[in-house]
């Protein structure tokens, strides 16, 4: 059995899928599978996972094919998770679940849309609690893909201020940090929002003036700083460079990048929301039936965080925006 295995080589920190605690409805045991790697093979196959392509992580509709998406931000963390396990012997199924879960209840329009739907939404929306939704109560039309509890705690506390009860959603924590960082960073230079030589020379000297120096880095002190101990942490130095690393970012690219179109996206975003909590019987039938458990408002955010950004302007044009129609012929 591939459980008994992962006494081989797991650490005595890491989380064992036969110690796991179980499923809220519970399933016969998989041949050749852990629940992790069900875990994992549930999520990709799911419809919120498939539209994560189609999301913006920073630059809205970029012109060129290398900018990074929901989808590529997601395999991003992914990546970074896993080699954080790897080295520091946590079980890499666990932390690649909880990765490629993280970001599913995401906005369009990225950060932009989850502040539009937070100050609207009399309840708040936060995209790490709507993630644990879209897994709980929205996919497999209102069945969800009644996931491990390790995998849904790690979805649930992924942010900063979270507390993720395992070490592997510790690693998935910091992996998502250290990934949007550095891809944004390589996003803004190609946008020409930056120059390389931006960067506060600081955080580049603990970090590295390149994307894989830096990643590199980050996994590295991890390791050290971490190994067969019951945590998963970088050390002071290149935490605080990563903080004022981020701090830069927000500063300089995160509150400045595509501002007209961030501001057009609020007020479409806002009309949409407007509109469906006025019209709630125009909502899709798959999201009527979670009306009179959940509420109008709850729902419609389901609605509107489940869209891509291509969709929601679709949707805003078939809603407001007049087309133009002849009757009898030429005039």
């Amino acid at each position: 059995m591939l459980c008994e295995r992962e006494n081989e080589y797991l650490s005595p920190f890491a989380t064992q899928s036969k110690n796991s605690l179980g499923r809220e409805r519970p399933e016969p045991d998989c041949d050749f599978r852990t629940v992790f790697q069900r875990d994992r093979d549930r999520i990709i196959y799911s419809n919120s996972f498939k539209r994560l392509k189609n999301k913006t992580q920073v630059f809205f509709a970029p012109e060129g094919d290398h900018y990074i998406t929901r989808l590529t931000h997601t395999l991003d963390v992914s990546q970074i998770a896993r080699s954080i396990a790897r080295s520091l012997c946590l079980n890499e199924d666990l932390a690649e679940a909880i990765a490629l879960g993280h970001d599913l209840g995401h906005t369009p329009f990225g950060h932009v849309g989850e502040r539009v739907l937070a100050k609207l939404a009399s309840g708040g929306f936060l995209h790490n609690e709507q993630s644990l939704r879209v897994v709980d109560r929205i996919e497999k039309g209102g069945k969800g893909l009644n996931l491990t509890s390790e995998v849904r705690d790690g979805i649930l506390q992924h942010k900063s201020s979270g507390s993720p009860a395992t070490l592997e959603g510790q690693a998935v924590s910091l992996a998502d940090r250290i990934a949007y960082i550095n891809h944004d960073i390589e996003d803004a230079i190609r946008a020409g929002i930056l120059k390389i030589d931006d960067l506060p020379s600081e955080c580049v000297k603990v970090l590295g003036d390149q994307t894989k120096t830096r990643i590199h880095t980050a996994i590295s002190d991890i390791y050290q700083t971490s190994f067969n101990k019951p945590f998963v942490r970088t050390s002071k130095r290149v935490e605080e460079a990563i903080r004022q690393l981020r701090a830069f970012m927000f500063e300089k690219v995160y509150e400045v990048a595509n501002k007209s179109i961030q501001e057009r996206s609020e007020r479409m975003l806002t009309q949409l929301y407007g509109y469906f909590t006025a019209h709630v019987e125009k909502l899709p039938q798959s999201y009527l039936r979670l009306l009179d458990e959940d509420g109008k408002e709850r729902v419609v955010c389901d609605y509107i965080s489940g869209m891509t950004d291509k969709y929601a302007i679709s949707v805003f044009e078939s809603l407001f925006i007049p087309t133009t129609f002849s009757i009898g012929g030429n005039a």
